[in-house]
């Protein structure tokens, strides 16, 4: 492997991926910054990291156009020489009945959280060294099934089977492929239009009896990340014991 690891996080301006990636720089990774358009909150996240005296960089793409994808892997190879990590946390989430669902928006849903993913996958199994881990994002509604989830739940579902089939697919490369699932978390995206009553009840399902916390999510990815090169093909549900 080499001395210091590079980790590219999509989505990596916010929530849960601005978690991932400031985990993964504490952890000593070089760290590539996507954001969709906020440069400003991805500029944020970099300072931070190298606030602490990390390495980061912040780049724009659109991870369902196939040459920004692309772009995004060769700047980073350009700026770190080479790829070690890549997670996918970038994904949209709009709730609502199936029987009442803009196909428009299950369009652009699927645009991000689907053809995104399938996108940056390709590139990264393409690019990533030996050693490597690709650590995709699902969510514990696939099994959880609450209602109004359908149809961002479909597009997880679709993330599941592209993940554990490229985990097989990679045989004889020593690169990992995983998924990370979480439940109820702490972020914009989760309590964006929910009231307290609703975030309050979310926050009880758990045996632990909170929400969970970005910082949660990015241990368990820092995990499959690093240490964790027996794991590989799995979904791991990072939840809180949420069933």
């Amino acid at each position: 492997m080499p001395d210091t690891r590079v980790a590219i996080v999509t989505g990596g301006s916010g929530g849960i991926g601005r978690a991932v990636a400031e985990r993964l720089a504490a952890d000593g990774m070089s760290v590539t910054v996507h954001y969709a358009g906020n440069a400003a909150r991805a500029d944020e996240v970099v300072k931070a990291i190298t606030d602490q005296g990390g390495s980061a960089f912040a780049a724009q793409a659109d991870v369902a156009d196939a040459q920004q994808v692309e772009t995004l892997f060769t700047e980073t190879e350009r700026q770190f020489g080479g790829v070690d990590v890549v997670v996918n946390t970038a994904g949209i989430m709009i709730l609502k009945p199936l029987a009442e669902f803009d196909v428009d928006d299950f369009d652009r849903m699927h645009r991000t959280n689907v053809r995104g993913t399938f996108l940056v996958s390709q590139q990264a199994v393409r690019r990533l060294r030996p050693g490597g881990a690709l650590v995709n994002f699902s969510t514990s509604v696939v099994r959880l099934a609450p209602p109004t989830y359908a149809a961002y739940a479909a597009t997880k579902g679709a993330v599941e089977a592209m993940t554990l089939i490229l985990a097989k697919e990679l045989r004889g490369r020593d690169v990992t492929v995983n998924a990370v699932a979480p439940g109820p978390t702490a972020t914009p995206l989760y309590l964006q239009g929910k009231d307290e009553e609703t975030v309050a009840q979310a926050a009880k399902a758990p045996p632990l009896e909170r929400l969970g916390q970005p910082a949660d999510v990015a241990e368990t990815v820092a995990f499959l990340a690093g240490p964790a090169r027996w794991i590989n093909g799995q979904v791991i549900y990072s939840n809180g014991g949420v069933a």
